[in-house]
């Protein structure tokens, strides 16, 4: 890139592009130095991807409040997923607990501090 930046005009498409790679070569190629970095986003891209394909609904979220809400929800449930809780198991469980469990100690109810009960100890079992 270098020999090639030094046969084109700075000011050009090109050698800007190849200013802007230079310049940024070492977080460019930093994941060939770390394999727990990605070299793309495709995860974070698909993470994502639920609430970008549902964007026009949630447009009309019917406030603000609503809106935060419902990022909330897409957290938690987020959350759970890379925890590995089934989402339904995991708002089952904290939706069970949460009305007699004190705000003091909320962060027990976290996906990733939730011992989550057998079917048989639930006590919404059918």
């Amino acid at each position: 890139m270098s020999s090639t930046l030094n046969q084109v005009s700075a000011h050009s498409e090109l050698g800007r592009a190849l200013q802007y790679s230079l310049v940024r070569w070492p977080a460019l190629t930093r994941y060939q130095d770390d394999g727990r970095i990605e070299f793309d986003n495709n995860s974070a891209e698909r993470s994502i991807r639920p609430v970008v394909l549902g964007r026009r609904n949630y447009l009309f979220a019917g406030s603000d409040g609503g809106g935060e809400s419902a990022a909330t929800i897409y957290s938690l449930i987020g959350s759970a997923r890379l925890n590995g809780i089934e989402p339904y198991q995991y708002l089952r469980e904290v939706l069970s607990r949460i009305a007699e469990h004190p705000i003091s100690r909320i962060d027990e109810l976290l996906p990733w501090n939730l011992v989550i009960r057998s079917a048989e100890e639930h006590p919404l079992a059918a």
